[in-house]
């Protein structure tokens, strides 16, 4: 696979992204994690709250409200002002009836940019806060979708197969992207896979070239997890990607991006529960839109 730039940068041109996503008022994720990181790659955010938290959901107490009722008068007001958006970048929801949100979102910006994270769980288990129901809806947002970036957990679920665990051979996860382009997505990154072998490894593939041509991209296994990784590797991959760098390389910087602010998290307190320290780590994202990309094809070996 040829790595694919999906968006030219203009380096004097701050891009505008609508954050789909919940907004935690404690712990590291979703758009806490979005708009700083976004931010640091020269996005202008824009976000559209799909629940408020008091933390996230790996914390026994926390508070949860949906914010569907509010979100069509939100969009209103947008198109009242005439926003505009190079790019709609989608996380956590907080209903099924915010599918139909997003694809409002699509309907009035077709020029935008489509980038899914279909959060919906991890470690092979749906969020507390899903439901089945949920998750169905959740798959229509691949259709079309210039960038799905699933979890091993959110891919099981979107392809209605048994999540695999660790036994992913390379069959598997050329069935898996396989099936994950044919639910209509242009380009799939699916994250963090764990084989046991010491590193986690992200792969890239494009329904224009199939699974054949993927990008296998590995990363130095940390011997610990930390809560608010995969929300941190997308909105960096997102940042990226319109900082005008290809998909693959994009998927790179995100990985590295992500190992070394776990690196930074460890010397925090209660980082296990907290989640992902990134703030000093930023500077790693600054410089994305005025600096030359990588020489084409030299993220297609895993490192």
């Amino acid at each position: 696979m040829t790595d694919v730039t999906l968006y030219d940068r203009d380096s004097h041109y701050i891009p505008r992204v609508a954050a789909v996503h919940d907004m935690c008022g404690y712990g590291k994720c979703s758009l806490t994690a979005a708009i700083p990181i976004l931010s640091a790659a020269g996005c202008d955010v824009c976000p559209v709250p799909t629940a408020l938290f008091s933390a996230h959901t790996k914390y026994k107490v926390f508070t949860f409200h949906d914010t569907t009722d509010i979100l069509n008068g939100y969009l209103d007001a947008w198109q009242a002002e005439d926003v505009e958006l190079d790019g709609i970048y989608s996380g956590f929801l907080g209903s099924p009836e915010q599918v139909a949100i997003i694809q409002r979102l699509y309907r009035e910006y077709p020029n935008a940019l489509r980038l899914v994270d279909p959060v919906m769980g991890d470690g092979g288990q749906m969020y507390p806060t899903y439901t089945p129901e949920l998750c169905e809806a959740m798959s229509a947002l691949a259709v079309g979708a210039d960038v799905l970036m699933p979890n091993l957990t959110e891919a099981a679920i979107l392809t209605k197969t048994d999540y695999p665990g660790h036994d992913l051979d390379d069959a598997s996860v050329n069935r898996m992207l396989e099936a994950l382009l044919e639910l209509g997505a242009k380009n799939v990154v699916l994250k963090g896979i764990d084989r046991g072998d010491g590193r986690i490894i992200n792969y890239v593939a494009s329904a224009a070239t199939g699974v054949e041509q993927k990008i296998e991209l590995g990363h130095e296994k940390l011997p610990y997890m930390i809560h608010g990784t995969g929300d941190a590797f997308a909105s960096a991959l997102c940042g990226a990607v319109l900082a005008g760098r290809g998909l693959a390389e994009s998927a790179r910087i995100a990985g590295e991006f992500v190992r070394h602010a776990m690196a930074n998290t460890r010397n925090q307190p209660h980082f296990e529960d907290r989640g992902l320290s990134f703030e000093l780590n930023l500077g790693e994202l600054t410089e994305l839109p005025f600096m030359a990309p990588s020489v084409e094809g030299a993220v297609s070996t895993a490192d």
